[in-house]
């Protein structure tokens, strides 16, 4: 339709069409004057208008991405992260503070999120609310968190795999943390974050809208569940042990 409804556009793009030129470089060559317009959307026009498809180079029927070339960058992307099992030891016996725990709490409306942050030997959490959400936007927002805290109390950080942390390069450059990923579908690899992120459900629960969410909601929560006596630091709080104690 946007093509069908603007007649410029439609005589521009048959005009490079009958020079051979492919939807790809006239999609790009409409962007450099400033009228954006998907390849996508061209390569569609073209299959509606039959007589359109003797200009592809390609006329094997519909065009279709080349998911070869999707994998073969997932698989260069898998290969840069650094898995839970190449973990040193220390970590997973919690005797040291510093090592983390990262996940996102999902909104109602999927586009709003709770960046949470956890620290495996006390419990202690940090939280930030995420109107919009990006791996750039996640990194920044993890790096200005664990950046307040000395390099000894932000030793490594265990994520889920989500697209979110796509940006995990960024975040150990700047945060001097090791990032570590959890396998896939295995959530209990990360079970100290799991259940914080429950306790913190109890205030934002799923599928509730986070349209009306504030930091300052966010902040009041992570308040009371850090300052709130736990059984297994021997009913002294998150707070009190992560702030006071000398690891």
């Amino acid at each position: 339709k946007k093509i069908e409804n603007d007649k410029w556009l439609k005589k521009y793009i048959f005009e490079k069409l009958k020079l051979y030129w492919s939807p790809e470089q006239i999609a790009g060559r409409l962007r450099r004057g400033n009228t954006t317009i998907c390849h996508e959307t061209i390569y569609a026009y073209i299959l509606r208008h039959k007589k359109l498809k003797k200009y592809l180079r390609c006329q094997k029927g519909k065009y279709r991405r080349r998911h070869g070339t999707v994998l073969r960058e997932k698989q260069r992307e898998y290969g840069k992260k650094r898995w839970i099992g190449e973990r040193p030891e220390v970590i997973g016996k919690r005797v040291r503070i510093g090592d983390w725990e990262g996940d996102t709490i999902i909104g109602g409306e999927r586009t709003k999120r709770i960046l949470t942050h956890v620290e495996r030997k006390t419990g202690y959490v940090i939280a930030d609310f995420l109107p919009v959400v990006s791996a750039e936007i996640v990194a920044e927002k993890t790096i200005d968190s664990l950046k307040r805290f000395p390099k000894r109390k932000r030793r490594s950080i265990t994520y889920d795999n989500g697209a979110e942390f796509a940006a995990h390069e960024m975040i150990e450059k700047k945060t001097k943390a090791d990032v570590y990923f959890a396998n896939k579908y295995h959530s209990w690899e990360r079970g100290t974050n799991e259940n914080t992120n429950g306790l913190i459900r109890q205030f934002f629960p799923k599928k509730s809208s986070f349209a009306t969410v504030t930091q300052e909601q966010v902040g009041r929560v992570v308040k009371m569940l850090n300052r709130r006596p736990r059984k297994r630091l021997n009913y002294l709080t998150p707070f009190e042990t992560f702030h006071c104690t000398s690891f």
